[in-house]
């Protein structure tokens, strides 16, 4: 290694199946990251809080203390990003983690490439708002507002305006982010599946086409927790998705 070069980040994983422990470690060790293991979170945390990596991987379920219990404790004493990689994969346990402060949340099973992508997609956006807090003076992203949909992009924050004195904040993965700012950036442009693709994933990535399609029912759901007529994204059958502004 360069003496010059910086040190390679730090991924905490978390998880109580030591199978996933080394088969992680092994892939994330592959790519250049350094890896620390923890087999459950009652161990885990104090490491955490008193030398904190650049991204903890954390299981939901584990026993002695399971995984949202670690994000609370965690998020009092530091903004460490988080993605949840477990086997419970319902949309409650998904907006709770991620308003409780979870950066991206992948279920099990999952693909080791998804996942390492999933890692280097939240480093890097942690990297554009750190960088944002250091020098105030410099111009972040502005907000993509189209129609009642506010984006903003430095902040990773989506809101959506349901009616007068309705303004709900709406909880998005990165995955969910990318596709909605790509739906976005051209309201009433049709864009295939391919094109949402190759926006939220890199090109050595597999997924199928009922990838996204999960990805856009999920967005629906979460808008009409805020609104129940949301119908902005629309589908146009055989040929992809559009985003429309009301």
């Amino acid at each position: 290694m360069d003496p010059g070069a910086p040190p390679p980040p730090t991924i905490a994983l978390v998880d109580d199946d030591r199978n996933i422990l080394t088969s992680v470690s092994i892939a994330l060790q592959a790519e250049g990251f350094a890896v620390r293991l923890y087999s459950d979170g009652d161990s885990a945390l104090k490491a955490l809080i008193d030398n904190q990596p650049d991204l903890v991987v954390l299981d939901i379920k584990m026993p002695r203390m399971d995984g949202m219990e670690v994000l609370r404790r965690l998020r009092e004493k530091a903004q460490v990003p988080v993605i949840f990689l477990t086997s419970k994969d319902t949309e409650i346990d998904e907006a709770l983690g991620l308003a409780m402060g979870a950066d991206d949340y992948i279920g099990k099973p999952f693909s080791q490439r998804l996942l390492i992508e999933r890692i280097r997609a939240v480093l890097r956006r942690t990297a554009n708002r750190r960088a944002a807090e250091i020098q105030p003076d410099q111009p972040a992203a502005e907000p993509i507002v189209r129609g009642r949909l506010t984006m903003d992009p430095a902040r990773h924050r989506v809101f959506w305006d349901a009616g007068p004195g309705r303004r709900g904040d709406v909880a998005l993965t990165v995955t969910e982010f990318m596709i909605l700012e790509t739906l976005a950036a051209r309201p009433g442009f049709v864009k295939s599946r391919d094109q949402l693709m190759d926006a939220a994933y890199s090109h050595d990535v597999y997924v199928d086409d009922r990838t996204i399609d999960s990805h856009i029912k999920r967005l629906r759901k979460k808008f009409r927790t805020v609104d129940h007529q949301f119908k902005a994204i629309e589908t146009l059958y055989g040929v992809g998705y559009r985003f429309n502004e009301e």
